[in-house]
Formats: C-alpha cells, structure tokens, sequence
C-alpha cells in the first residue's frame, strides 16, 4: 500500500509542528484538534504550499520534501489538490468556466469532465455565476475543480464549516460517494468528531503541534474518552459504532443493527439514514455514536421500560476523575463508555468484572452530524 511519510518539524513564530508518522493513502484519514493544535499548517505543508518546513515528506516513494538535500517540490507539481474552508473559486466566471480552468492543469486527461459534474450533482448549475450559488453549491463545484485536476491525494480543510445541517450531510455523502468510485484518498480536517466519525476510516488527533494518537477511527475516538475526564470534555465521551443492518421497521420508523449474534441496537428510520440504506446494494453498515452521557446501567435486567435498547455486559474498567466516572462495558465484544456520577458509583457498589445491564433511548443512536 502506497502511504505519505512525515519526518518534519516547522516554527512559525512561538508555534512549532513536530510530526513523523507514516500514512497510508486509502480511504479518508481524518486529522482532528483543537484551534492551534496545527492541523491546517500540516495540510499547507503536504500540499507544498508552506515551504518553512524542515526534514523529509516523501508521497508515493517520491520526495516531496528533504532539506538535507535541497529538494522541494513545488505545489503545482505534487499532484496533490486542496479543497478549503472557502471555496476559492474564481467569481468573476461560471461553474463551468472554472471546472474548464482544472482541466486545463490536469497532466493526466484520464477523468472526463462530464463524469465528475454527474458525480458531483452540479450539471444544473453550470451555466450559473459563482456570486449566484449558495455555500453548498460553491463546495460541490470546488470539490469537482480539485478533483478534474486528477490529484493523487485530496486535501480538505473544514470544507463544511460554513454549511448548514442539510449540506454538511449531503457533502458527507458525496465525499463517500467520490472516494468509493474514483479511489482517491483524502485528508479530511474538521472540529466535529461526528462528522469524522461519519466518513473516517482513519484518526490523526494533533495536540500543540504534536500527534496524540492516530489509528482506526473508532479505537481513536474511544482513546480521546480517556484525554479529558473533566466536566468540559464530558460531552465528547462516546461510544463509536459501525454495525450491520439486521432489519427494518417501517411502521415504527426504526432501523436495528446487529449486535454479534445475540444483541441489537435500535435507532430512528431518518431520512439521512434512508438515504444511506438506499446508496448502496451491498451490504451496508451503519455508522453511529452514543454519547456516555446518554446510557444508563442498571444491576438486573430492564424488563418493564419504555426505553428500547437493553444491553448485557461486563464491566472492564472503572475510571474516576472527583465526582466524574467513566465506565467501559464489553457487550459482544464491543465496548460501550458510560458517564456516571461518584454517587452512582457507590450506590450500585460497581466495580470490575461485574456483569450489567445498559440502557439508551433510539434517539440516543446518533448517525446524523445535526444530532
């Protein structure tokens, strides 16, 4: 597998970005952190856009970057675009005026135009100017600019920030429509853990300008429960899932997924999910979150309740931070983040290894970046 290497470190001003990690060029690498941590300065760097940096970048086997030897390729010859927070496009031409320019920069001629205004949903606009379209628009038409370039690796820094609910979902959908069809691998930023966790198959956390962690986005997002066991972190402390179909409820407006053989998770039938159950013949998994805050455990099992999803486990860890407590539970080998207080804590006398029930309402299961 092809992969981009990272040996380099930049100082800009009293900000200094240290990374060597080694990532491979498949699927959407999610790179997350708070402001400042160094995200945007590590795309610029990759993209050839910030030549402060020192040490090596080699992309594909090919150097982009080596100091000790003089050599830095410049932007223009990476083969590798960027899709930014504002589309960048230029406003004095048309939609198709601009996708034009692209393919005129493109060394390669193997994309044709025509696919990637059908893959991209804009063959309505193309005649539009760039001041005319809405911000969801103006994102589709650079994300088809960046792409007829013909781009090994795609580089996006927050492209969502500036949209509303209904266009960060349907962008969602179309960056996984485009990396399924064309293979293209992307480097996603964003400050949403749900949004990455929608699209992610990898997590590249930055913190002070140093990596925190990086690996499969699900086990990323369960370390970063253990980051920041305090009031102000709580409410990112989630359960990360991506689980089969088992069935579909149209009556009650429910999906279940599958949970091993023996278990299941029930969730509202909303029109984004329907959307997603409707993209794809294959077999499809779906991706969803439940926040610690929202699951409850009991000692006996939950017979008489409202509350539709029912999970048996055992508890594997206990970790307290004053009165703030976070509980793993290993049900069917998947394990669930539970917030509690101290008092709780004592009061149902929890501890390792004791076998429990989980509780969480279906609109707990989140898989909308709105939720």
């Amino acid at each position: 597998m092809t992969q981009l290497t990272l040996d380099m470190n930049c100082q800009l001003d009293t900000f200094s970005l240290s990374i060597k990690q080694a990532l491979p060029l498949k699927g959407i690498t999610g790179i997350y952190g708070h402001s400042g941590s160094g995200k945007s300065t590590l795309l610029r760097i990759i993209a050839g856009l910030n030549d402060q940096a020192s040490g090596q970048i080699s992309f594909d086997q090919e150097k982009l970057l080596d100091t000790n030897n003089n050599c830095f390729i410049k932007a223009e010859n990476r083969q590798i675009s960027m899709v930014f927070q504002d589309s960048r496009l230029f406003p004095h031409l048309t939609v198709l005026a601009n996708l034009n320019f692209a393919v005129k920069r493109s060394t390669g001629k193997k994309l044709n135009i025509n696919e990637i205004i059908e893959l991209t949903e804009i063959k309505p606009i193309l005649n539009t100017p760039i001041t005319k379209l809405s911000g969801g628009e103006q994102q589709r038409v650079a994300l088809a600019r960046a792409i007829l370039v013909e781009p090994k690796l795609l580089l996006l820094d927050e492209p969502l920030s500036a949209l509303d609910h209904a266009s960060k979902n349907n962008l969602l959908s179309l960056l996984l429509k485009i990396e399924k069809q064309l293979n293209l691998p992307m480097f996603y930023i964003s400050h949403s853990l749900p949004e990455l966790q929608q699209v992610a198959d990898n997590l590249l956390v930055l913190s002070s300008g140093k990596v925190q962690a990086y690996g499969d986005i699900h086990q990323v997002i369960h370390q970063l429960n253990h980051f920041d066991l305090t009031a102000s972190g709580q409410s990112y402390q989630q359960t990360s899932l991506s689980l089969p179909v088992k069935s579909i409820d149209v009556y009650h407006q429910l999906v279940t997924l599958a949970l091993g053989d023996d278990q299941e998770i029930h969730l509202p039938h909303s029109n984004y999910l329907k959307k997603q159950l409707t993209a794809s013949h294959d077999v499809q998994k779906i991706r969803c979150f439940i926040l610690a805050s929202d699951i409850s455990i009991c000692l006996s099992e939950p017979i008489h309740s409202s509350i539709v999803n029912q999970l048996f486990g055992k508890i594997i860890d206990i970790e307290q931070e004053k009165s703030q407590v976070l509980v793993a539970v290993e049900c069917t080998n998947q394990m669930f983040f539970i917030n509690i207080s101290s008092y709780s804590l004592e009061k149902l006398a929890l501890k390792k290894n004791l076998s429990v029930y989980l509780q969480f309402k279906a609109s707990a299961v989140r898989s909308q970046i709105n939720q």
